[in-house]
């Protein structure tokens, strides 16, 4: 059997709930091989993030090529890259090694609004690593730095997300996860044509950790399997929400979505 295979480009999680952890899990879930190229190690619980130590850049691009001369890729997906020299060397490499499919979380904001990387390496991301997306999947705290406005109402997040457009990623994916109200979960869609909202059902659940990493992850492996980008997304929606329904109350915070549901499931 030869499998399909995605690499992601992220961060390790040692609390096991999202980074690429939650990547190999829902790559594993789509039946799609997993491989990684590892860009930080972080000390992190359900409580929050004690330590991050970055890798040098070029373990980075030693990680990425040893997977794609050898096994190679049919979908790739970025998270946490930490800084700006980490940003423009996973951008080159992404050239260098032909890498299509790319997903780009660019996770520059957390979900509460607390800014993750600095200017430097926002302005790296933007510039060299988003026109190579093929799928860009900001939040709402993300998107509002991309396209430099407020966003609280949905008319706002579908003005985003043509403005983040302009930036060259094939498709935007602007997140409602950190919307409040009837808005909250609502993401919109747009991809240079067609505008779309995508809304699924509200899960009331605190443990929603991973919530991001596992949406790109799961829109990478669908576009490894051979889905077109929006249908990719809508999967990949599906698949979280019902992840999310079974949720795992793991520690003293916020516990992670269920990327192995069907193991959960009642037998028989």
């Amino acid at each position: 059997m030869t499998p399909f295979v995605a690499l992601t480009i992220a961060g390790s999680d040692s609390g096991g709930g999202a980074g690429i952890q939650a990547d190999l899990r829902t790559f594993a879930f789509h039946k799609v091989h997993g491989t990684s190229a590892l860009t930080c190690v972080t000390a992190q619980n359900t409580l929050g993030v004690a330590r991050v130590d970055a890798l040098p850049p070029e373990s980075v691009a030693a990680q990425m090529e040893a997977v794609v001369s050898d096994i190679g890729v049919q979908a790739a997906k970025t998270g946490m890259l930490l800084n700006q020299e980490i940003i423009a060397t996973v951008a080159k490499q992404i050239q260098t090694l032909r890498i299509s499919n790319l997903v780009v979380d660019p996770v520059m904001v957390s979900r509460t609004g607390a800014q993750l990387i600095d200017d430097d390496a926002i302005a790296t991301l933007r510039t060299a690593l988003i026109p190579l997306a093929i799928v860009l999947t900001p939040n709402r705290y993300e998107a509002e730095m991309l396209a430099n406005m407020e966003i609280q109402t949905l008319e706002e997040m579908q003005i985003a997300a043509q403005k983040i457009h302009q930036l060259g990623a094939k498709a935007v994916l602007v997140k409602g996860g950190g919307m409040t109200g009837n808005l909250c979960g609502v993401d919109v869609w747009w991809d240079g044509q067609t505008l779309q909202i995508l809304e699924m059902e509200t899960i009331n659940t605190k443990n929603t950790h991973g919530t991001g990493c596992t949406l790109s992850a799961a829109i990478a492996a669908n576009l490894a399997l051979g889905k077109d980008a929006f249908t990719a997304t809508c999967l990949a929606k599906e698949y979280v929400t019902t992840a999310l329904k079974y949720s795992l109350a793991i520690g003293k915070g916020q516990g992670p979505v269920g990327h192995f549901f069907p193991l959960l499931e009642p037998q028989g």
